[in-house]
């Protein structure tokens, strides 16, 4: 193992720290009794509050004045100045605690435990005045140095993105404001999980390791479980399993689950995502667009203090309602082109002539969502629902009440990408089968994401599912929007990386 000159030295600290007789990791808790932030905002010198305040966190800064010093105290909050006197916390002969330990073995980024008070120095900041000081942990790694100015000018960041996902941990110390984003991704789902509570669904757990990889078109990751000697796929959607619950008699359940997808990673796919996906009896897909509507208007509002907030140079706002166009329209107003009662023929040839990708194994269906994804996605920029699509794209959708070889679906567009998707859920078993059927023969043609037949879920619906409306929502593109973060690895504790070189 290839050590730094500064990695030495701090090991050499440590040692030193040991032969002090002072445990550099102690295992006894250190009681904490208030917050950097806290203290900065609710102290007040003529009411006297915090004057006996202990506080724990990382040491940032250490600036030395013979027998005093001030220092720099980060904690889950944010930072505080702490007065350190070495008479105070040395009281005795014995002045090692100061002038060995503090001043000459603790190096930015180790934690420490300090005990004191309170105060505000001739210069107006908010300190705390120090009596007593333990050593909590030895940081063996120096931590990048990042600068700011009195102005709050940044400089010497630590922005390489492959370096922050890789090693977050150090991307939360020296950049906390990364920390807001991950505290507004709890916010989201706690605002969204509290809707549905009060609305009386329950919250399930379905399984994440699947005999059959179904509820969604898309390539899985395949297992082998040696106890049954059988293949189990990490689930792609729990779809399937929610409706299962449905037939079983619940009104309303609903997921927050991880989703595992083996297929290409950009700025809005990871192969792990977590997905929230609902199901309500007795329910269709119009109902379904006002209750996202009451719902994404409650988040934004909890998240962000607004319904509105700045993706980019762009305004969203999520107050409903939002704009209702079929694929078909949609389609039409972009590209001029009819896709109404067209064939496969006519479809590929559209697209050749429109430089739009495909190639044979792509049924009506797909082509369809290729001529979309080109042609269309990109102008939806306020939240604007895409309704009733062709059934070849939407196997588990019912069919339209009114518009021959649709089905009642809608995908909410958010910044020209897909945030959610819903339908009248298909509760016909016979129309069931025969869509996992289309699906076979489309997987013999070569598509790998068509869906595989699942007997079971048909025998679910041949005992009867009550009419019902499903909705997924992708919960990690709905927290880029929230947070104006243009990448799904900004909102990802710890993305999916390539192997370290």
């Amino acid at each position: 193992m290839q050590l730094s000159d500064q990695e030495l030295v701090r090991r050499e600290n440590l040692g030193k720290i040991r032969e002090l007789g002072i445990d550099p990791y102690p295992a006894e808790k250190f009681e904490i009794n208030a917050k950097a932030k806290q203290i900065k905002e609710e102290f007040d010198a003529e009411a006297g509050n915090f004057q006996e305040v202990s506080i724990a966190g990382r040491l940032m800064m250490k600036r030395v004045m013979g027998k005093a010093s001030f220092a720099e105290l980060q904690d889950s909050s944010g930072t505080i100045q702490v007065y350190i006197s070495r008479d105070e916390i040395c009281e005795g002969e014995d002045k090692t605690l100061y002038n060995t330990v503090f001043k000459k073995l603790l190096d930015i980024g180790d934690f420490i435990g300090v005990k004191g008070h309170a105060f505000v120095t001739k210069t107006g900041t908010t300190s705390i005045h120090v009596t007593e000081m333990k050593v909590l942990s030895k940081s063996l790694k120096p931590l990048p140095v990042v600068k700011r100015d009195e102005e709050g000018n940044v400089y010497d960041a630590f922005t390489d993105p492959e370096l922050r996902y890789r090693m977050r941990y150090v991307d939360l110390t020296v950049n906390p404001e990364v920390r807001e984003t991950f505290i507004k991704r709890t916010k989201l789902i706690n605002s969204m999980r509290s809707f549905f509570n009060d609305h009386g669904w329950l919250e399930v757990e379905t399984p994440i390791l699947q005999p059959i990889h179904g509820g969604a078109a898309a390539a899985p990751f395949a297992t082998h479980h040696n106890t049954l000697d059988m293949p189990l796929y990490m689930r792609i959607a729990n779809e399937l399993y929610l409706k299962r619950l449905i037939v079983g008699g619940f009104d309303g359940v609903y997921e927050f689950g991880k989703m595992f997808r083996n297929e290409g990673m950009d700025r809005t796919h990871n192969p792990e995502f977590t997905s929230m996906e609902i199901y309500v009896a007795y329910k269709d897909y119009i109902w379904m667009m006002e209750m996202v509507e009451n719902c994404l208007e409650k988040v934004a509002q909890d998240v962000n203090g607004s319904t509105k907030c700045m993706v980019g140079e762009k305004e969203i706002d999520f107050k409903g309602p939002y704009t209702r166009m079929s694929m078909a329209e949609s389609i039409e107003k972009y590209t001029g082109y009819d896709i109404n009662g067209k064939n496969e023929e006519e479809l590929r040839a559209f697209c050749k002539e429109n430089h739009i990708e495909v190639d044979g194994t792509m049924g009506v269906g797909k082509l369809i969502d290729e001529i979309f994804g080109e042609k269309v996605e990109s102008h939806l920029i306020q939240p604007t629902y895409i309704t009733d699509y062709p059934i070849e794209m939407t196997p588990l959708a019912k069919k339209h009440r009114s518009k021959e070889g649709l089905v009642e679906r809608f995908e909410l567009f958010v910044n020209g990408k897909e945030v959610a998707n819903a339908y009248s859920e298909l509760n016909d078993p016979i129309d069931q089968r025969e869509r996992f059927e289309d699906q076979l023969k489309l997987a013999e043609r070569g598509d790998d994401e068509a869906m595989v037949m699942d007997e079971d879920f048909v025998r679910a619906l041949e005992y009867g599912m009550p009419p019902t409306s499903g909705l997924g929502i992708g919960i990690d593109r709905l927290c880029m929007l929230l947070t104006n973060n243009s990448s799904i690895q900004e909102v990802l504790f710890f993305p999916q990386m390539r192997k370290e070189k």
